[in-house]
């Protein structure tokens, strides 16, 4: 009996094998009549049979290949409209639905749409040309499907002519997400972007380094290996090869590409990991040969096959290895179930996708639930036949679970959403209209009415928590970050070397370039402080040039020494121009440099006369003997300076310090100077701060000197001026940012060169100016003697005769202006003769005449 009924199937099967369609109702698989109708693409069958290798005649031939999976996706449009109708949402309004069968193919599906477009009241053949569509009323007024990317692109250009509302359950290719070419076409799936970052990030944290891919030659696939091509760049995850299979079954070279790529797979024996984008049919095809070849790997499954029932009924499917795979959110399909246990009571009369399912279920009425979806898509490889036996409503009651096991819960999940959006949307335009008359409103008036507004370029999408992805919240773009379309999923990152972008921006903005102009009001500042130093350093070099010939001048080493120390001043003064205006190599080399040769000649100078005045009061005579040998004025300040000289000089060599655009601030590029070498640069501050601390040393030996000529004092106090400005300036540079940064290096040059200038030179200047009684050599002399006489006291000068002293004295006076007989009768020397005879009777050691005569 069973034998019989398999021969009548296949009987009837091959009666109408390659015959084309014979009107164009036998594209509809399946309609109900309402108020508003809604259109439905879905492919129902894998394929279109054709009787030749390419089509000679322009008509459509018959499809084969029964989808199961498919058959469902159908199942569950007619179960959500069945649901709104039977709820309150649309009160009083009915809604029908018209189903095509796309056979996977465009061609058909594009046919399909043109029915679409049909003028209301009319004969469904008729689509009128018109300039403008919106008082146009076709016969559909909004489209659910279709599946595959690469026909809802053709289909959406189509309903683009009357911006018909084509809301998509499958089709993930991100192109369509823009609304400039597919301003009609929504979605209830996010786009391959994000399921390609996905991907890239599972493989990375799995430390996967080296894969194959392989997908179809079609829109879909490009897409996807396009945008996972980037994904993988950009994580270091390279790309063995790339496959590409043709995109539909009835492409005669499929089987041809198929087995190259499994080839390929073998020959590249490192590659354990494939990423898979392909369609059911094609994974199928795929693992059935590679199971026959043994190839086991672990595969990486798209959204369009993970959850697929179909693979797992593959023969010894767990031989291809591991699966793992992305797939679409489930929600609760629960009354789904329901609907498919009743599924038997369902009218079958306008319904001929149900018609086959039940022909081909007879054919396969003793076969087990296992078997169940082979046998059926072999006896429908012929073509779809419509005719069922006595026996169908029996195997429907039998075999109802067979298709629940068979269903994908996130499909069914993702054509609900879809469903629910169009329903809402009717809701917000029926409330304010009667939609019972068909005329009401027009298709493109329900893009209007969403769930949430649309949102405004600068903004995105976020889904709210609610299950229904029509339904989220628009965000403002991050800063950095844009979007110029409407509704967009995600904003894109503008180039941040370059450009820029505040928050909700619709463009990237150019960053601005920035660095420490004239024009600034602090640099302006810091430049005239720098000029008014030039000015003091001139003043007193005019100061020491027209007292020439007094103590102060003279005891400050003299107009060449104190003209030496002033041009330290004046160049580091200038140095701090070349740290304002926009950086250059040479200025970038040369501020550096410039600032640190003077400033290691100034205090090397500095130093030199620390340990002079050290030399000339210093009492102990071990002390004494050693500044005597350490004492070269000219070698000390060349090899001090040299020194730094050749820091420098390496430094510009392997390192040299030079403009760059430093682009880490979000919405400037500041042109600063590279400092080249951290090492080097602070190599050149810590050598001038070693010089620095030893003339500190000495200077604070000498700090007890006569109370009106006291330089050591004031050399002290410079020094530590010196100290505090640069430790503060560390970890304020350190720490700064911005075009600002030059200012900070300015501030602390200022303040360590008008320290060091005013200690040094300022009290001279004092006494020169407002104390000219004491800049004469008797008063100078009788200062240095009475600080004599306190310390010879004090240090107990037992063992030296008074008239050895006082010869010495005289000697040393001598050396003065050559008078030795004049200030011997000079009432200072009695008195210092009569200190001395009276507090030091017996001198241990003598003084040293070289000593006396640098006083």
């Amino acid at each position: 009996m069973a034998l019989l009924i398999i021969l009548i199937s296949c009987l009837v099967i091959i009666l109408a094998t390659s015959q084309p369609c014979q009107t164009p109702d036998d594209f509809v698989a399946a309609s109900s009549p309402g108020h508003i109708m809604i259109g439905g693409l879905f492919a129902i069958h894998e394929k279109m049979l054709s009787p030749e290798e390419y089509p000679r005649r322009p008509e459509i031939q018959r499809c084969a290949g029964f989808e199961i999976s498919s058959f469902l996706q159908t199942l569950a449009m007619i179960h959500s409209i069945e649901m709104i109708n039977n709820s309150t949402l649309l009160s009083g309004v009915k809604l029908g639905y018209e189903i095509y069968d796309t056979c996977t193919e465009v061609t058909v599906a594009m046919a399909a749409a043109l029915r679409f477009l049909a003028k209301f009241n009319c004969s469904r053949e008729i689509v009128e040309l018109k300039c403008d569509y919106s008082s146009y009323t076709p016969r559909v007024k909004a489209v659910i499907g279709a599946g595959y990317s690469e026909i809802s692109m053709a289909v959406s250009r189509i309903l683009n002519l009357q911006l018909m509302p084509q809301v998509s359950y499958e089709s993930t290719a991100e192109i369509l997400s823009d609304k400039i070419r597919f301003p009609s076409f929504l979605r209830t799936v996010p786009s391959d972007f994000y399921q390609t970052k996905a991907m890239v990030h599972l493989i990375q944290k799995a430390g996967w380094n080296w894969i194959g891919i392989i997908t179809t030659d079609d829109d879909y696939g490009r897409f996807a290996l396009n945008a996972f091509a980037i994904q993988t760049a950009a994580n270091n995850v390279c790309i063995a090869f790339k496959e590409v299979l043709p995109a539909f079954l009835s492409d005669n070279t499929i089987e041809v590409r198929i087995n190259q790529t499994l080839e390929k797979i073998i020959a590249e024996a490192h590659v354990n990991v494939i990423v898979v984008f392909l369609r059911q049919f094609h994974v199928f095809n795929l693992f059935s040969k590679a199971i026959e070849r043994n190839i086991n790997k672990v595969w990486i499954a798209s959204d369009n096959w993970s959850t697929a029932t179909k693979i797992t009924t593959i023969p010894n499917a767990k031989r291809i290895g591991k699966v793992v795979g992305f797939a679409f959110r489930k929600g609760n399909v629960s009354s789904f179930q329901s609907f498919l246990q009743n599924l038997h009571t369902f009218p079958t009369d306008r319904n001929k996708a149900l018609k086959e399912y039940a022909t081909l279920l007879s054919a396969c009425a003793y076969v087990e639930d296992s078997d169940l979806s082979q046998c059926i898509s072999y006896h429908s490889q012929g073509t779809s036949a419509y005719k069922a036996n006595k026996d169908v409503e029996r195997n429907f009651s039998l075999r109802n679970d067979f298709l629940w096991e068979y269903s994908e819960p996130g499909l069914v999940h993702s054509i609900h959403l879809a469903v629910l959006a169009l329903g809402y949307a009717l809701r917000d335009l029926c409330q304010v209209r009667d939609c019972q008359n068909p005329n009401a409103f027009q298709p493109w008036e329900q893009i209007q009415s969403k769930c949430s507004k649309e949102c405004s370029p600068g903004q995105m999408k976020k889904t709210t928590k609610s299950q229904h992805t029509c339904c989220y919240e628009c965000v403002s773009c991050p800063e950095n970050h844009y979007s110029n379309q409407t509704d967009t999923d995600r904003c894109l990152l503008c180039n941040n070397e370059t450009h820029w972008a505040p928050v909700r921006s619709t463009k990237c903005l150019e960053k601005e370039v920035e660095y420490l102009n004239w024009n600034d009001p602090l640099a302006f500042l810091l430049l005239a402080l720098s000029l008014l130093g030039i000015m003091f350093v001139l003043v007193i070099g005019i100061i020491f040039t027209r007292n020439l010939n007094t103590p102060v001048v003279k005891s400050s080493g003299g107009l060449v020494f104190c003209y030496v120390i002033l041009l330290c001043h004046f160049l580091n003064f200038a140095s701090t121009g070349l740290f304002v205006g926009e950086p250059q190599d040479v200025t970038c080399k040369t501020r550096q440099t410039l600032f640190g040769v003077s400033f290691t000649l100034c205090v090397s100078c500095i130093l030199t006369k620390s340990l002079k005045i050290l030399l000339a009061f210093s009492f102990d005579p071990k002390l004494q003997n050693f500044l005597k040998c350490f004492y070269k004025p000219i070698p000390i300040i060349f090899t001090c300076t040299g020194i730094q000289v050749v820091i420098c000089t390496l430094w510009l060599i392997f390192a040299a310090p030079a403009m760059e655009e430093n682009i880490s601030l979000p919405r400037v590029i500041i042109l600063q100077c590279e400092e080249g070498s951290i090492l080097a640069f602070g190599t050149m501050l810590g050598y001038i701060a070693i010089l620095a601390f030893i003339c500190f040393i000495f200077a604070f030996k000498g700090r007890k000197l006569p109370e009106n000529y006291n330089e050591a004092k004031f050399i002290t106090f410079g020094m530590l001026i010196y100290f505090i400005a640069w430790i503060t300036f560390i970890p304020i540079y350190a720490t700064t940012a911005g075009k600002y940064l030059p200012a900070v290096e300015i501030i602390v040059i200022l303040i360590s060169n008008y320290g060091i200038l005013c200690c040094t030179f300022f009290p001279k200047c004092y006494v020169i100016l407002r104390k000219k009684e004491t800049n004469t050599k008797s008063a100078f002399l009788k200062t240095i003697y009475s600080y004599s006489s306190r310390s010879a006291g004090s240090l107990g000068m037992g063992h030296v005769s008074l008239d050895s002293t006082v010869s010495n004295m005289t000697v040393t006076n001598s050396s003065f202006d050559g008078k030795s007989a004049a200030w011997q009768r000079s009432k200072e020397l009695q008195a210092f003769k009569h200190v001395c005879k009276e507090n030091a009777a017996s001198v241990s050691t003598t003084w040293p005449r070289k000593r006396l005569a640098s006083i």
